[in-house]
């Protein structure tokens, strides 16, 4: 998404203050593009990165082998600069959304596998033996008893995956598809307060409202750790 240039110059005469309702009713379009792409942006790579991370997890804890390379292969992603990861992705995807999609699916996985992984580990060893004497394999018993019971830690790999790539979202102004990443860029090259406020008021805020919908949906998900706690 291309977003309109920075409306600094239409306010050159005016004063330069941190925030601005004037900014925010004259360019309510850009914002909410900006918000919508960032939002967009964000959803799609944690959704995608969970259906990534959680097999690799499930994986990890079946062979334990497999611990050591799938969390400092994840671990290796997560610590590659933006800049590099982009150029790396660049020859394969080119240089658009998708590029920045992918690195966002990449940074996220390591915090989804490693809760994921101590989510499963917690499961008391006499409930998978109670499943496997009542006729469970291992897929039914992952399936009906241990990710259930992972639940709290998968729900702590989404949390902090989901606030991490809404804050790494911005880098994607780089290529054009920072959503409020180019608000920040375009108010800092132009100097103009109330656009750096705006953008950055609203990515904080969107970090905030999708922990909260995820912490909902985690006791929710899990009402046996509510009557443990009451």
């Amino acid at each position: 998404m291309s977003l309109p240039d920075s409306p600094a110059l239409a306010y050159a005469s005016a004063a330069n203050p941190w925030f601005s309702w004037q900014y925010m009713n004259d360019n309510s379009s850009t914002v909410l593009a900006a918000l919508g792409e960032h939002t967009l942006l964000t959803v799609e790579a944690v959704v995608v990165a969970a259906v990534v991370a959680v097999p690799l997890a499930v994986l990890a804890h079946w062979y334990r082998r497999l611990t050591g390379p799938i969390l400092a292969l994840s671990g290796v992603l997560y610590t590659l600069p933006s800049l590099a990861l982009f150029a790396l992705l660049a020859p394969f995807v080119g240089i658009g959304r998708l590029t920045v999609l992918i690195g966002l699916v990449l940074y996220a996985l390591l915090m989804i596998v490693r809760n994921t992984l101590a989510g499963l580990g917690q499961v008391p060893e006499d409930v998978r033996e109670a499943a496997q004497g009542m006729g469970y394999g291992r897929l039914a018993s992952l399936l009906r008893i241990e990710l259930p019971l992972a639940l709290p830690g998968v729900v702590t790999g989404l949390r902090l995956a989901t606030v991490s790539t809404v804050a790494l979202a911005t880098v994607g102004v780089l290529v054009g598809h920072g959503g409020l990443g180019q608000l920040i860029s375009a108010g800092f090259h132009a100097n103009y307060r109330a656009e750096i406020t705006t953008a950055t008021v609203l990515v904080v805020l969107l970090a905030l409202v999708l922990d909260l919908m995820l912490a909902g949906a985690g006791r929710l998900l899990t009402p046996w750790l509510r009557r443990r706690a009451s």
